[in-house]
């Protein structure tokens, strides 16, 4: 997988996975809680680790709904 994907994040969840994938979306639950930017850092860390890629948010900081790119 590279290029760009839109990303539906869920902050506050047990653990950090993801709970669907289609071609169009990832939906992945966050442990981390949606402030002071520790749900997008553990969603990077996440997302590059599963992927192997490095991961960027283009749109979206403080959305639940994101733009990424796979690099």
């Amino acid at each position: 997988m590279s290029g760009t994907k839109s990303v539906k994040v869920k902050p506050n969840s047990p653990k950090t996975r993801i709970v669907s994938e289609t071609d169009s979306e990832l939906v992945v639950e966050v442990a981390a809680p949606a402030e002071n930017n520790k749900a997008n850092i553990e969603l990077i860390k996440f997302l590059s680790k599963k992927f192997g890629k490095n991961v960027r948010i283009i749109r979206g900081l403080t959305s639940k709904k994101k733009l990424i790119s796979l690099e």
